[in-house]
């Protein structure tokens, strides 16, 4: 097969072997996003407490990023193009120019609405107008559109520091109220940000991989404990 000069050489850390398996995760984590956005807004709907309207619209941002990567992995993975392992990479040629554009598209609204989702969550807790706030989401947008396809850790550096930041907020909120859903919500974005900090590590194939299952099991917790809240609903109706 012959490939025109401006041919595209793409990059993932997927070994072969797990090649798919990541997007059943990733899709699996859509979902539950989805559904405790779904359940946040319910929330707003009957208490009208513009938290859980912010919270949902995070989750939602988070879960919009998922898809993102969910549809250009499927393009990766499964489209024509003419695929070469080397190493613990996947390495991918693409002739046709639009995948090529679908490609980076995609990973960069994945990153952008994750560190917008993440951010959303964090500063939902603070009282202060979002003004004081603008260099801070200047710096995530800056770190978006400059860094992605430059220094991959750089993304996940930056996450490690929201969800540190918003584990931090949480977990002072569950020493004010002790409530068990609070502790399983700062369990679950504390496996999270164990799932980055491995993703940092993303070269070694095995650790890939093993960062991929933490993220699954963090948003187990995430579903379990959108159950706990259901069943806890239903007991009290």
């Amino acid at each position: 097969m012959n490939f025109s000069l401006s041919s595209i050489m793409k990059i993932v850390f997927t070994p072969d072997w797990f090649l798919g398996n990541d997007v059943l995760i990733e899709g699996f984590s859509f979902l539950v996003l989805i559904a405790f956005f779904i359940f946040t807004i319910k929330s707003y709907n009957l208490s009208k407490k513009k938290n859980f309207l912010y919270l949902g619209i995070g989750f939602l941002l988070v879960a919009l990023a998922q898809l993102a990567t969910i549809l250009t992995k499927m393009v990766l993975y499964y489209d024509t193009s003419f695929t070469q392992n080397i190493g613990q990479a996947i390495v991918t040629y693409h002739i046709v120019n639009s995948v090529d554009i679908f490609y980076y598209t995609g990973f960069f609204f994945y990153k952008l609405l994750t560190l917008a989702g993440l951010y959303v969550i964090y500063r939902l807790p603070k009282e202060k107008d979002f003004s004081d706030d603008f260099f801070l989401v200047g710096f995530f947008i800056l770190i978006s559109v400059i860094f992605s396809n430059i220094v991959y850790y750089v993304f996940h550096l930056t996450i490690i520091f929201l969800l540190l930041l918003i584990i931090h907020k949480y977990w002072k909120i569950y020493n004010k109220n002790k409530s068990p859903n609070t502790k399983i919500l700062v369990l679950s974005f504390s496996m999270l940000t164990f799932a980055h900090i491995l993703f940092l590590f993303s070269k070694i194939g095995v650790v890939y991989v093993f960062g991929n299952l933490i993220e699954l099991v963090s948003y187990i917790i995430l579903l379990l404990l959108i159950i706990r809240i259901l069943n806890s609903a239903k007991k009290n109706s």
